[in-house]
Protein backbone atom coordinates (compact mmCIF):
# COMPACT_ATOMS: atom_id res chain seq x y z
CA UNK A 1 0.00 0.00 0.00
CA UNK A 2 1.59 3.45 -0.87
CA UNK A 3 1.25 6.46 1.30
CA UNK A 4 0.13 9.72 -0.38
CA UNK A 5 2.32 12.65 1.07
CA UNK A 6 0.95 15.90 0.60
CA UNK A 7 3.22 19.24 0.22
CA UNK A 8 0.68 21.23 2.10
CA UNK A 9 0.76 18.63 5.10
CA UNK A 10 3.42 16.49 4.68
CA UNK A 11 4.17 14.14 7.72
CA UNK A 12 8.34 14.08 7.04
CA UNK A 13 9.42 10.79 8.63
CA UNK A 14 6.59 8.73 7.28
CA UNK A 15 7.90 10.37 3.88
CA UNK A 16 11.83 9.88 4.36
CA UNK A 17 11.17 6.08 5.55
CA UNK A 18 9.25 5.60 2.44
CA UNK A 19 11.91 6.87 0.73
CA UNK A 20 9.72 8.79 -0.92
CA UNK A 21 9.57 12.14 -4.12
CA UNK A 22 7.54 14.79 -4.62
CA UNK A 23 7.68 17.57 -7.15
CA UNK A 24 5.76 20.52 -8.83
CA UNK A 25 5.61 22.39 -11.39
CA UNK A 26 2.93 25.56 -9.62
CA UNK A 27 2.70 28.76 -10.61
CA UNK A 28 4.15 31.24 -8.73
CA UNK A 29 1.27 32.99 -7.41
CA UNK A 30 0.47 30.29 -4.98
CA UNK A 31 4.26 31.75 -3.30
CA UNK A 32 2.12 34.66 -2.11
CA UNK A 33 5.60 36.33 0.01
CA UNK A 34 7.62 35.85 -3.17
CA UNK A 35 5.26 36.84 -5.76
CA UNK A 36 5.25 40.34 -3.68
CA UNK A 37 8.43 40.42 -4.72
CA UNK A 38 8.22 40.23 -8.66
CA UNK A 39 7.97 42.61 -10.82
CA UNK A 40 4.91 42.73 -13.03
CA UNK A 41 3.53 39.13 -12.35
CA UNK A 42 1.92 37.31 -15.16
CA UNK A 43 0.12 33.42 -14.61
CA UNK A 44 2.77 31.84 -16.57
CA UNK A 45 5.33 32.67 -14.20
CA UNK A 46 6.25 29.07 -12.42
CA UNK A 47 8.40 27.60 -9.91
CA UNK A 48 9.30 23.98 -10.08
CA UNK A 49 10.36 21.94 -7.26
CA UNK A 50 11.28 18.37 -5.87
CA UNK A 51 11.56 16.83 -2.54
CA UNK A 52 13.24 13.32 -1.64
CA UNK A 53 13.33 11.83 2.08
CA UNK A 54 15.57 9.69 3.26
CA UNK A 55 16.42 7.62 6.31
CA UNK A 56 20.19 7.66 6.83
CA UNK A 57 22.81 6.23 9.30
CA UNK A 58 25.72 8.74 10.59
CA UNK A 59 27.98 7.27 12.68
CA UNK A 60 26.64 3.93 13.09
CA UNK A 61 23.38 5.51 14.09
CA UNK A 62 20.56 4.76 12.47
CA UNK A 63 17.55 6.44 11.72
CA UNK A 64 18.92 10.37 11.24
CA UNK A 65 15.68 11.84 8.94
CA UNK A 66 16.68 13.79 5.87
CA UNK A 67 14.93 15.62 3.10
CA UNK A 68 16.76 16.80 0.10
CA UNK A 69 14.86 19.97 -1.83
CA UNK A 70 15.39 21.47 -5.45
CA UNK A 71 14.01 24.42 -6.67
CA UNK A 72 13.92 26.77 -9.20
CA UNK A 73 12.02 29.71 -10.38
CA UNK A 74 12.78 33.30 -12.43
CA UNK A 75 11.24 36.12 -11.07
CA UNK A 76 10.58 39.10 -12.53
CA UNK A 77 12.35 42.07 -11.23
CA UNK A 78 13.41 45.45 -11.54
CA UNK A 79 17.43 46.14 -12.33
CA UNK A 80 19.22 48.35 -10.18
CA UNK A 81 21.45 49.86 -11.99
CA UNK A 82 19.35 50.94 -15.32
CA UNK A 83 15.80 50.74 -14.01
CA UNK A 84 14.60 48.37 -16.15
CA UNK A 85 13.24 44.64 -15.97
CA UNK A 86 15.09 42.18 -15.57
CA UNK A 87 14.75 38.59 -15.11
CA UNK A 88 16.49 36.80 -12.10
CA UNK A 89 16.89 33.04 -12.16
CA UNK A 90 16.55 31.41 -8.67
CA UNK A 91 18.05 28.09 -7.60
CA UNK A 92 18.07 26.66 -5.00
CA UNK A 93 19.25 22.88 -4.04
CA UNK A 94 19.51 22.01 0.41
CA UNK A 95 19.32 19.11 2.14
CA UNK A 96 17.69 19.66 6.08
CA UNK A 97 17.99 17.11 8.97
CA UNK A 98 14.96 16.64 10.97
CA UNK A 99 15.40 16.50 14.64
CA UNK A 100 12.82 15.58 17.50
CA UNK A 101 11.48 19.65 18.22
CA UNK A 102 12.92 22.91 18.00
CA UNK A 103 15.03 22.89 21.21
CA UNK A 104 16.91 19.80 19.60
CA UNK A 105 16.96 21.95 16.25
CA UNK A 106 18.16 24.78 18.61
CA UNK A 107 20.69 23.04 20.63
CA UNK A 108 22.64 21.17 18.31
CA UNK A 109 22.20 24.22 15.28
CA UNK A 110 25.83 25.54 16.51
CA UNK A 111 27.93 22.26 16.18
CA UNK A 112 26.12 21.11 13.20
CA UNK A 113 26.90 21.76 9.61
CA UNK A 114 23.80 20.53 8.00
CA UNK A 115 19.98 22.54 8.17
CA UNK A 116 18.22 21.32 11.02
CA UNK A 117 14.05 21.33 11.34
CA UNK A 118 11.99 20.15 13.80
CA UNK A 119 10.17 17.02 12.89
CA UNK A 120 6.80 17.19 11.94
CA UNK A 121 3.68 15.86 11.00
CA UNK A 122 2.01 18.53 8.85
CA UNK A 123 5.14 19.73 7.39
CA UNK A 124 4.21 22.73 5.21
CA UNK A 125 6.87 22.07 2.20
CA UNK A 126 5.81 24.61 0.18
CA UNK A 127 6.84 27.25 2.22
CA UNK A 128 10.16 25.79 2.87
CA UNK A 129 10.23 26.09 -0.88
CA UNK A 130 8.89 29.94 -0.56
CA UNK A 131 11.44 30.10 2.76
CA UNK A 132 14.48 29.24 0.59
CA UNK A 133 13.40 30.91 -2.86
CA UNK A 134 13.30 34.36 -0.41
CA UNK A 135 16.52 33.73 0.79
CA UNK A 136 18.27 32.93 -3.11
CA UNK A 137 17.11 36.28 -4.01
CA UNK A 138 19.89 38.25 -4.95
CA UNK A 139 20.44 42.08 -2.68
CA UNK A 140 20.91 43.84 -5.72
CA UNK A 141 19.06 42.61 -8.90
CA UNK A 142 20.77 44.11 -11.65
CA UNK A 143 21.73 42.05 -15.61
CA UNK A 144 24.90 41.25 -16.51
CA UNK A 145 25.25 43.67 -19.10
CA UNK A 146 22.48 46.30 -19.18
CA UNK A 147 20.80 46.59 -22.54
CA UNK A 148 20.28 50.31 -22.47
CA UNK A 149 23.48 52.42 -21.79
CA UNK A 150 23.52 53.31 -18.17
CA UNK A 151 24.08 57.41 -17.43
CA UNK A 152 26.38 57.09 -14.06
CA UNK A 153 27.06 60.86 -13.83
CA UNK A 154 23.99 63.54 -13.26
CA UNK A 155 24.38 66.96 -13.98
CA UNK A 156 21.59 69.92 -13.47
CA UNK A 157 22.43 73.11 -15.19
CA UNK A 158 20.42 74.73 -12.77
CA UNK A 159 22.64 74.07 -9.43
CA UNK A 160 25.62 74.86 -11.62
CA UNK A 161 24.55 78.23 -12.26
CA UNK A 162 23.52 79.04 -8.60
CA UNK A 163 26.84 77.75 -7.34
CA UNK A 164 28.95 80.12 -9.96
CA UNK A 165 27.50 82.96 -9.06
CA UNK A 166 27.87 82.38 -5.24
CA UNK A 167 31.19 83.98 -3.80
CA UNK A 168 34.12 81.74 -2.80
CA UNK A 169 34.10 81.86 0.94
CA UNK A 170 37.69 81.17 1.38
CA UNK A 171 38.36 84.15 -0.98
CA UNK A 172 37.36 86.72 1.83
CA UNK A 173 39.54 84.38 4.44
CA UNK A 174 42.58 85.05 1.16
CA UNK A 175 41.82 88.67 1.01
CA UNK A 176 42.15 88.84 5.21
CA UNK A 177 45.34 87.18 5.10
CA UNK A 178 47.07 89.63 2.19
CA UNK A 179 45.98 92.74 4.19
CA UNK A 180 47.83 91.15 7.76
CA UNK A 181 51.16 92.47 7.87
CA UNK A 182 53.64 89.92 7.99
CA UNK A 183 51.81 87.04 6.06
Amino acid sequence: MTKEHSPDRLDVKAFAQAGAHLSGHETLLKYKRLAEEAQGLHPDLRVDWSADGEMRATHGVEGEIWLRLTATATLPMTCQRCLQPVDVPLEVDREFRFVADEATAEALDTDSEEDLLALSREFDLRELIEDELLMALPVVPRHDECPTPVTLASRDEDFEQASAEKPNPFAALAGLRKDTPGA
